[in-house]
C-alpha cells in the first residue's frame, strides 16, 4: 500500500515520548521536516538528540507519541530504501580502494547514482583507488557520506557529520551536503557547531532537557532569541563616555585607540535598537562607522540551556520542598 505523506512534510514527529524505567528521555517532542530543506538538531550532551535519532529511523520505539517518516513508520521495511543514515562511526573495509568500497554499497539497490560522479561529488574521484585504510580523517567521513548517498535516498539523516574535521575538511562537507539539497533531497542533521547549523540549515530545533526549547529558522531564532548584542561605532577621543555606561541595557563599554584622535567603541547591550538611536542621537559622541552585531546561534543555546537549567533546578527545589 502506498504511504499518504502530509503536504510537503518528510517526517512528523508529534509528542514524541520515551521512557527508561523512571528516566524520561523525550518528552512529547513535536516537529517536522520539510521536503528539500537541511534541518538541524542542535543540542547538548544528554539531551536526548540520540534518542530521537533512533527513534524516526525505527532502531528504538516511543513510549507514547507517534513518528512518520515519508509517510510509513520508521520500522517499514519500505523506508530501506527511501531513507539513508550516516551514524557517527561506521566500519568500512579496510582492504578495499574507495571506489569498490561505493561499488560495493551502489550493488545493495536497484536504482542508484553513477559511482564516479558520487566520488566527484564529495571530492574523492582522485583517491578512487586508495585503499579505505590509507585515508585521512576527514576523506573517510566523505566516503562515509559516498555510501549514505549513492542510492538516492529522498531522506538523509547525518548525525555530527562534520565532527572532528578540521576546517577545509569541514567546508568541503558542508558543500556536498548543500548538493544534496540542490538536488531535491531532505537532509536532517545533528550538531553541536553553532556555525554549521547557521551555515547550512534552513531550520534548526534546539533540544534541550529531552523537550525542544526552540524551532524556527536561525535567523529567526536569533532575532527572538539572543539576549545580548554588541554596538560598535567610532567616536573622537574627547568625547565624554560617561552616559553610555548608565543606558538600559548597556553590560559593558569597551573602548580601543586606533589613533591618537579617535577611539573604537564596544558597547555590549541586551537592546541594540535603544543603545544605536542613544548613540546616533548624542552630538558630542559624534559617532561614525556604526554597526550592529547581534547575538548568534550560540547566544541562543546558551539562552535556552540556562533557561532549562533554572526550570529543573527549580523543579528539583519543589519536590525537596514536598517531602
Amino acid at each position: 500500500m502506498e504511504a499518504v505523506i502530509r503536504d510537503d512534510k518528510v517526517a512528523v514527529i508529534d509528542s514524541l515520548t520515551k521512557n527508561y524505567g523512571n528516566r524520561r528521555a523525550l518528552d512529547a517532542v513535536s516537529f517536522d521536516v520539510r521536503n528539500g530543506e537541511v534541518f538541524g538538531l542542535l543540542g547538548p550532551n544528554g539531551a536526548g538528540k540520540t534518542t530521537l535519532l533512533e527513534c524516526l529511523t525505527g532502531l528504538r520505539h516511543a513510549t507514547t507519541g507517534s513518528v512518520e517518516v515519508l509517510g510509513y513508520a520508521p520500522s517499514a521495511p519500505e523506508l530501506r530504501r527511501m531513507m539513508a543514515v550516516q551514524p557517527q562511526e561506521a566500519a568500512l573495509f579496510p582492504q578495499l580502494t574507495v571506489r569498490e568500497t561505493v561499488t560495493l554499497w551502489a550493488s545493495f539497490y536497484g536504482e542508484h547514482e553513477d559511482v564516479d560522479e558520487v566520488l566527484e561529488r564529495v571530492g574523492l574521484l582522485s583517491e578512487a583507488y586508495q585503499r579505505v585504510k590509507a585515508l585521512s580523517g576527514g576523506q573517510a567521513r566523505r566516503l562515509l557520506l559516498a555510501v549514505t548517498v549513492i542510492g538516492r535516498p529522498r531522506f538523509l539523516v547525518l548525525d555530527e557529520p562534520a565532527a572532528g574535521l578540521d576546517p577545509q575538511a569541514k567546508e568541503h562537507l558542508w558543500d556536498v551536503i548543500r548538493k544534496q539539497r540542490a538536488a531535491g533531497g531532505t537532509v536532517l542533521l545533528t550538531t553541536h557547531d553553532m556555525n554549521e547549523a547557521t551555515e547550512l540549515c534552513d531550520r534548526v530545533a534546539v533540544l534541550v532537557g529531552g523537550r525542544i526549547a526552540a524551532c524556527d529558522t536561525p535567523a529567526r531564532l536569533v532575532s527572538e532569541l539572543a539576549s545580548t548584542s554588541t554596538v560598535t561605532f567610532t567616536t573622537p577621543a574627547r568625547a565624554d563616555l560617561g552616559e553610555l555606561r548608565s543606558l538600559p541595557g548597556v553590560t559593558a563599554v569597551d573602548v580601543a585607540p586606533v589613533s591618537e584622535g579617535c577611539r573604537i567603541i564596544q558597547l555590549r547591550t541586551s537592546d541594540a535598537d535603544l543603545t544605536l538611536r542613544h548613540v546616533a542621537a548624542d552630538e558630542q559622541l559624534a559617532a561614525t562607522d556604526l554597526d550592529v552585531s547581534r547575538g548568534g546561534l550560540e547566544a541562543v543555546f546558551r539562552s535556552l540551556a540556562t533557561e532549562n537549567a533554572r526550570h529543573e533546578e527549580a523543579a528539583g527545589t519543589r519536590k525537596e520542598g514536598n517531602r
